[in-house]
């Protein structure tokens, strides 16, 4: 049996995960995401890495079959830019010319992420047509706004269950807050004392020597 910590830890995970900035269910037609920017924050490219850590991992959860490839470099004066890609309506009933390529490919040729600026963002198979988004000098919030409204996704809200958990994961949280603070003040208290004590022993010992 999980002990209560523990399933805490485990549900505040699972809730930061399901729901939050980047919540949100992906059309259909979008085949999938390229994301472009630099390894470090400066020059720019602070929202893009915080869209990418906060953002990223969410629509990754609720889209699980939409490939979201992410390529850094270290170049801090390249541009940010994330490629959106569609599948053209008129052929929307169809597998992706991209998914039916990717296919036959060996797993060490599948498109994958790089930091080393391995995979740039690809140009457009035959059935798709891409959209994008340039990230540098942006806000996250900002990316998001931008990205929801050229997909069409449609946002995730918490259930009334869900909400409910996460009122009281934020309950149990308070608690341990208060709980961690009290166990520190009885820990500083113990360390104090030994530290008087240890000053006193040491001063008895010196009167002690001074009067042989």
């Amino acid at each position: 049996m999980v002990n209560p910590g523990k399933r805490m830890h485990i549900l505040q995970a699972l809730l930061k995960l399901r729901h939050g900035p980047g919540a949100a269910i992906l059309p259909p037609e979008i085949t999938r995401i390229h994301m472009d920017f630099a390894r470090r924050w400066n020059g720019g490219h602070f929202g893009p890495r915080k869209f990418w850590k906060i953002c990223l991992p969410r629509l990754k959860y609720w889209n699980p079959a939409v490939p979201m490839l992410v390529n850094r470099s270290e170049d801090q004066t390249a541009p940010a830019k994330m490629s959106i890609y569609f599948r053209q309506a008129a052929l929307s009933d169809k597998p992706s010319a991209l998914s039916t390529k990717a296919a036959t490919l060996p797993m060490a040729q599948q498109p994958h992420s790089s930091i080393k600026n391995e995979s740039p963002a690809p140009e457009p198979e035959e059935d798709e047509r891409v959209v994008t988004i340039e990230m540098k000098e942006v806000h996250s919030e900002q990316i998001l706004t931008e990205f929801l409204a050229k997909t069409g996704a449609t946002l995730v809200k918490p259930t009334p269950d869900e909400l409910m958990e996460m009122r009281q994961v934020e309950e149990l949280s308070e608690k341990a807050a208060v709980d961690r603070a009290i166990v520190k003040k009885y820990l500083d208290d113990i360390r104090r004392e030994e530290r008087m004590l240890a000053q006193a022993r040491k001063e008895a010992e010196a009167i002690k020597m001074a009067n042989q």
